[in-house]
């Protein structure tokens, strides 16, 4: 396992995992990660076996992003780091990967110095296993929001940074 930056020959795979679970995420196209690989905090890949197995998008505060959520936070916390999505690609599911980019996600929090690390999760439809994993890992839910019409429902997650 390799954990990097990730680059520009990172993007297909990268919107290749994304699509195929974007029932749990927001659509992204190219001209959309581009934009937030530029706006990021971090945006970072683990490679296995020379091939994309997960990736982490991190976005901090006062980026012009147009994501309901990320605007919910903007206008509730004037610091923070904000999960805009950790994807595992199904295949390497169980090896600890997940794990691993939370501590990563938690390290570049206090390396950043900021008081807290926002997420949001699926409640409708409902993605148990994710809100499961926020929970074990420190995160308390401080709002809900209906999106996409009222299609979509979130948990709108925070975690302090101690």
């Amino acid at each position: 396992m390799v954990f990097r930056k990730a680059t520009v020959e990172d993007y297909p795979a990268i919107l290749k995992m994304n699509e195929e679970l974007v029932h749990f995420l927001a659509p992204m196209d190219e001209a959309l990660l581009t934009t937030l690989h530029g706006q990021s905090a971090l945006t970072a890949v683990i490679e296995e076996d020379e091939r994309v197995a997960a990736f982490m998008i991190l976005l901090r505060e006062g980026q012009d992003y147009d994501s309901e959520n990320y605007r919910w936070f903007s206008a509730r916390y004037p610091s923070f780091l904000y999960v805009d999505r950790i994807v595992v690609d199904p295949a390497f599911h169980r090896r600890g990967y997940g794990k691993f980019l939370y501590d990563e996600l938690f390290a570049q929090a206090k390396r950043d110095g900021v008081p807290f690390v926002t997420a949001e999760v699926n409640i409708e439809p409902p993605n148990q296993a994710s809100l499961d994993f926020h929970k074990q890992a420190g995160f308390g839910e401080v709002g809900t929001q209906w999106l996409d019409n009222g299609k979509k429902q979130v948990s709108l997650l925070l975690a302090e940074i101690k």
